[in-house]
């Protein structure tokens, strides 16, 4: 379980990057999973799907709930800046609630990309650093950025 935003990923490559290289049985037998707080949570006046409380995981299900309650409504949109912004009661509800919870199974896939994109933007070797910043550069957006 780490943060949902890009700090949160960051670990995340870096945890399963361990996994992969020290404790590889345990995502092979399936034992490893990625917890998906949300980095939301919207409040709106106006009931939808029996809720006022909305939590969603990322820019594209805010938008798209948005534009679902319209203008119409009063809206008070809350991100989180990491798990230890919520209140216990929410990380239960959201995170670690096995009735309602959103996990990820991790794959050794997953691990092997995780532990290739570390290699590259950490290791030692700088060519493929830079060919991966040349390459990926033109598909940066500011957004991405938590500042």
């Amino acid at each position: 379980m780490t943060d949902a935003d890009v700090d949160g990923a960051h670990i995340r490559v870096l945890l399963l990057t361990f996994f992969y290289r020290y404790q590889r049985e345990l995502i092979e037998k399936g034992y490893v999973y990625i917890a998906c707080p949300p980095l939301y949570k919207i409040t709106t006046s106006k009931i939808l799907n029996g809720k006022k409380e909305h939590y969603v995981f990322n820019e594209d299900e805010k938008m798209a709930l948005l534009e679902q309650v319209g203008n119409e409504v009063k809206i008070s949109i809350q991100r989180f800046k990491g798990l230890g912004e919520m209140m216990p009661e929410q990380l239960w509800t959201t995170t670690m609630d096995p009735k309602c919870r959103k996990m990820l199974q991790v794959t050794i896939e997953d691990c092997a990309a995780a532990d290739s994109m570390l290699s590259i933007l950490m290791g030692d070797a700088v060519a493929p650093r830079r060919e991966f910043i040349s390459t990926n550069a033109e598909n940066f957006q500011l957004d991405d950025l938590d500042v």
